[in-house]
């Protein structure tokens, strides 16, 4: 299993947090299965070979398409060696990129020509490395972005401010909205309620800190996290990966984003 991260330009990193590709090699025989975990965030994807992939209802996904916040665990097969291209987006991206509420596409793969008309998937088919790939998925996200002309900054700085963990009275208090403000704006914008947004935003803070072993006792990162108890960090632990933390850790050492299997290589600017 191969895969590289690369920054994207400066112009859209507001957007898209780093491109990824993975490959599985030619050593992939038979099928595997991914488990993906909720992290808040959407992503742009492109295949170069179609119908390799399949979710837990065997349906195929599209080639090129998006797919919004996932709020609990899924998983998808793939069938035989696989090539994909992610725009790991940022969590507020999709109302900037399509101008639609990203509540329209959480828990969802939905191909990119049902929700805008472009040419981009014949490009990125006839396309022959994986930069000129990641330059035509660029292009595609500047020209969305600068034809919208969509300010989501508050949103952005509401969402930023979730993950880092504030609560949902203290970020009403920071930028001075109700509750119901705060509620709409996150929906829209990261396709979620902000309660459940600050959940699977605890549930990532806890996994790395599982994953790299940073914290005392178990004890300990259930009070640090602000779970009520042990109980109820397990029972959280287990809606968003369908196991307990040690069958979790059993399961997989290593995670990359929602993709627990995969493992960081190298990274890269465009």
């Amino acid at each position: 299993m191969r895969y590289q991260e690369i920054l994207p330009l400066p112009a859209l990193q507001a957007y898209i947090r780093y491109f990824w590709v993975l490959e599985s090699g030619e050593e992939q025989v038979g099928s595997k299965q991914f488990k993906i975990l909720p992290d808040g965030i959407p992503a742009l994807i492109y295949q170069d070979t179609p119908n390799l992939f399949r979710d837990e209802h065997h349906r195929s996904t599209p080639q090129l398409y998006i797919y919004g916040a996932f709020t609990t665990y899924t998983n998808q097969l793939v069938d035989g060696p696989f090539r994909i291209i992610g725009a790991y987006l940022e969590s507020t991206a999709l109302k900037a990129i399509f101008k639609l509420d990203a509540s329209e596409l959480a828990n969802q793969n939905v191909a990119l020509d049902e929700l805008v008309s472009t040419s981009l998937l014949d490009q990125l088919q006839h396309a022959s490395t994986t930069e000129e790939k990641i330059r035509l998925l660029s292009d595609f996200v500047l020209q969305q972005v600068q034809a919208l002309h969509y300010d989501n900054q508050k949103a952005k700085f509401a969402s930023t401010l979730l993950q880092r963990g504030l609560s949902l009275t203290e970020v009403q208090t920071q930028m001075n909205l109700s509750e119901r403000t705060l509620e709409r704006l996150i929906k829209q914008h990261v396709g979620m309620s902000p309660k459940l947004f600050s959940r699977i935003m605890r549930f990532q803070t806890s996994l790395e800190l599982l994953k790299t072993t940073d914290f005392n006792t178990l004890t300990t990162l259930v009070y640090e996290q602000d779970y009520f108890d042990q109980s109820h960090f397990i029972r959280e632990f287990k809606t968003f990966t369908g196991n307990n933390p040690t069958q979790f850790l059993k399961y997989s050492e290593e995670k990359l984003s929602n993709f627990p299997e995969w493992k960081i290589e190298e990274k890269k600017k465009v």
